[in-house]
């Protein structure tokens, strides 16, 4: 869902993309993410990655989509360069993922690199 945030004081307008993952074992911790979320990195764009495992208190990560659009784009790139489980070459498509504890590791995703923006609200404030 997108969220267009209009503050009252004249501050700037801000669009939240709102990602949940539900906690069943299929989700596998990830988010789903497509190859549109390679090129969307503008400072009023923010993401709000809400995973539902614990329904009463559940985590949300406040990422800037400029970070968002890093990660994405390094993670794909580098899955396409090693091979498939039986040594054959990765076929691309549309699709990506984000992750806290990514199965690809790269400079900016890593496991536990999304903790710095568990709740990190302050960072809408303009």
């Amino acid at each position: 869902a997108d969220i267009l945030v209009n503050p009252l004081d004249d501050g700037k307008p801000l669009l939240i993309q709102v990602k949940t993952r539900s906690g069943d074992a299929s989700s596998k911790k990830r988010w789903a993410m497509t190859s549109k979320n390679e090129d969307i990195s503008a400072s009023n764009i923010f993401y709000c990655f809400v995973d539902l495992e614990n329904q009463h208190n559940p985590d949300v990560y406040v990422i800037p989509s400029k970070i968002v659009a890093k990660v994405v784009k390094e993670g794909h790139a580098k899955w396409l360069k090693q091979p498939g489980a039986k040594g054959q070459k990765h076929n691309d498509s549309d699709m990506r993922s984000i992750s806290n504890s990514p199965r690809i590791t790269t400079k900016t995703s890593f496991p536990g690199w999304m903790d710095k923006y568990l709740e990190a609200w302050n960072q809408l404030e303009n």
